[in-house]
């Protein structure tokens, strides 16, 4: 995993996807890989904040975690049987990141959720639409730029509207998020992780359809 790590900051591209090959090959953990390359790419973030990796390098970065969590995804214990839920998932309009967004979304769906991935940059009538035609109960909304707040509020606000707020449990993540930013919104809950996402979806499917549990206000 230190080799992992070390290509990864390092935005060697060859030598990370090499490496995500040899240790899938030799029985490593997929989960265990997705969390070494989430950690190279908070280290990767520090960098870029301190002027030490520029725009490019970012995005650069950004595109090998993703094709490492292509040659990944395929090794994901996925449950089997009759899927546990459907989830509606997006970054909001106005912002275009998806690394977070896109872990949980595979998460879940090897825990044998159905998971509706918008994309990014995602209009709020699109989130709504997407519920009318799945019935999933469950939608969250990821954002990096505080900026995108307003739309996260807007799209709450588009459920209301739409006569199905008191169906769906409205999430809300991504680096800035917290209670504050849950309040502003409207959401119902706030996730400050990817395993504390999946384990919360979990919980909140194996509840009566009356809703969270008290006290259950950050995901």
């Amino acid at each position: 995993m230190e080799r992992l790590v070390q290509f990864m900051t390092n935005i060697q591209e060859q030598d990370t996807l090499g490496e995500v090959g040899r240790l899938l090959a030799g029985g490593a953990d997929p989960l265990d890989l997705i969390e070494a390359l989430r950690g190279a790419m908070a280290t990767i973030g520090d960098r870029f904040e301190r002027k030490e990796y520029y725009l490019s390098e970012l995005i650069m970065a950004a595109e090998i975690f993703n094709q490492a969590t292509v040659l990944i995804d395929p090794h994901l214990e996925t449950a089997s049987g009759e899927k546990k839920g459907e989830i509606v998932l997006g970054t909001v309009e106005g912002d275009i990141h998806y690394i977070g967004k896109n872990i949980v979304a595979s998460l879940l769906r090897c825990e044998g959720y159905e998971v509706h991935d918008l994309g990014e940059d995602v209009k709020a009538d699109r989130f709504v639409e997407k519920v009318k035609e799945t019935g999933a109960r469950i939608v969250g909304l990821s954002a990096l730029l505080t900026v995108a707040f307003e739309t996260m509020k807007e799209t709450v606000d588009r459920f209301k509207k739409a006569g199905l707020r008191e169906g769906v449990t409205i999430i809300i993540g991504g680096a800035p998020v917290d209670g504050s930013v849950l309040e502003y919104c409207g959401a119902d809950a706030w996730g400050k992780d990817a395993g504390e996402a999946v384990r919360l979806v979990s919980s909140y499917l194996d509840r009566s359809k009356g809703g969270l549990a008290d006290g259950a206000d950050h995901f």
